[in-house]
């Protein structure tokens, strides 16, 4: 009788183990074929019911193809490097070594008087005021220092706006040094990397350091590993889910910490660890996407089913959103698309002359010509076309876009946040928020349009 229970259980690991073999079957083809129609150079990692069930490495580490990406290769992340000073920033405030109250002006000295009125807190919510560093004239920390000192005046009240760049950045970094009287690529290294079991990463790597990525674009030529601002950890893909562990089991800081650097300062907006939901002192949802030039990556974390995914580019396609979805199906049991090249691809260089009647009528032809190779399956190809149209003022052109990404995809809650926030982007509050009630029936977990309906209904 005792035989039954150990019987039962040893048969729901068996079937357990069974399916998650097929899943990384399915997810190892579904990869290897994006590889093969050029949509995706990198490295993956799928963690699901807190186990590594998939890792890999395809395609080529530099430009010139003839150097195979192994999983022990570093890549830049590009935006998710910047959780490694905020939460920095929180480890000292948690040591009582500064407050986030406290103003810039205390750490960072010779700064005009505006650095009197911007704090900590808003540095880490990007509402400073602070203008983006110079791209095209800063060449080190030394000269982006320079450009502060010279600045005369903030472009809105800190805490009145949102305005995300590398300057907030640039100080959280200076004010770690001041604090810790260390560098701060030390303080990374020594309070972050090392704790966390985290040996293979590296700190602004360079042309010379082994086992490094290098980004290249599509008509072959490759990027610079140089840039102005230090302190950029790359890292390889146990270290990254290392990192995530780390952020998830709260071995850096606190539930409230964390929850201080996790939400942003207002929707559609990012904090210092991107973007995510906490439930009492758990966190449910973590995900934080980066880029910077051709490198691209993606973290997304479900700590609930213990599943984690990850995906590093150095051939930016800008689709590791459409990976992930496909990954996520998978391993739901559900119907996923396979990734293809991007559709909006096809309009580079066409939209500034298009209107969007003219758009859609080529959408649909194109959709004729290049449904092999090109993504005309998912609404990502219209809802990134509508955000073209959006971030170049061209309002009634994106809702334009939109409303037909609506009639195409209407069970999909993200078009109808899509539609909602050009609608409110044009003033339109009534149409604004029809749409983001739509989106929030579809998708209750849509936490942006939970806190806009809000916001209008008040």
């Amino acid at each position: 009788m005792k035989l039954v229970p150990l019987l039962l259980l040893t048969t729901a690991v068996c079937g357990v183990a069974t399916a998650q073999s097929r899943q990384a079957a399915m997810i190892d083809s579904m990869v290897r074929r994006a590889h093969r129609l050029g949509v995706f150079n990198g490295n993956l990692l799928v963690a699901d019911r807190h186990k590594v069930l998939y890792k890999t490495a395809i395609g080529a580490a530099d430009v010139t193809g003839n150097v195979p990406l192994t999983v022990q290769h570093r890549f830049h992340i590009g935006s998710i490097a910047k959780e490694f000073n905020a939460v920095g920033i929180m480890m000292l405030k948690a040591q009582g070594k500064l407050s986030l109250g406290d103003k810039v002006s205390r750490y960072v000295p010779g700064l005009p008087s505006w650095a009197d009125s911007i704090t900590i807190q808003h540095l880490l919510q990007y509402t400073s005021g602070l203008p983006d560093i110079n791209w095209k004239t800063a060449k080190s920390d030394a000269d982006i220092l320079q450009d502060l000192k010279d600045l005369p005046q903030l472009m809105f009240r800190p805490g009145s706006n949102y305005a995300y760049n590398n300057a907030n950045v640039f100080l959280q970094r200076r004010i770690i040094e001041k604090v810790t009287g260390m560098p701060f690529n030390m303080f990374v290294e020594k309070q972050q990397l090392q704790p966390c079991g985290m040996t293979a990463s590296l700190i602004d790597p360079t042309e010379k350091d082994s086992l490094v990525a290098i980004a290249f674009s599509d008509d072959r030529k490759p990027d610079a590993l140089f840039y102005p601002i230090s302190g950029w950890t790359a890292v390889t893909l146990d270290d990254f889910y290392k990192w995530s562990q780390s952020i998830d089991g709260f071995r850096l800081l606190s539930p409230e910490d964390t929850r201080t650097i996790l939400y942003p300062a207002g929707p559609n907006k990012q904090a210092g660890l991107g973007g995510g939901e906490m439930k009492g002192d758990r966190i449910v949802r973590h995900m934080h996407d980066g880029s910077s030039l051709h490198f691209n990556a993606l973290l997304v974390s479900d700590p609930p089913k213990g599943r984690t995914i990850i995906l590093m580019t150095n051939n930016k396609q800008g689709n590791l959103y459409e990976l992930n979805a496909a990954i996520q199906a998978i391993l739901d049991g559900k119907p996923w698309q396979q990734p293809k090249k991007p559709a909006e691809l096809l309009f580079k260089g066409m939209l500034d002359t298009l209107n969007a009647q003219q758009c859609l009528a080529l959408y649909q032809q194109l959709k004729k010509q290049h449904t092999d190779q090109y993504n005309f399956d998912s609404e990502a190809p219209l809802n990134n076309i509508g955000y073209y149209y959006l971030g170049h003022d061209r309002t009634d052109d994106a809702i334009a876009i939109f409303e037909y990404n609506t009639r195409l995809f209407p069970s999909s809650g993200n078009v109808f946040d899509s539609l909602g926030e050009a609608y409110y982007k044009k003033g339109d509050k009534q149409k604004a928020l029809a749409n983001y009630k739509r989106s929030l029936a579809l998708d209750p977990g849509n936490t942006n349009a939970k806190n806009l309906v809000a916001e209008m209904e008040k």
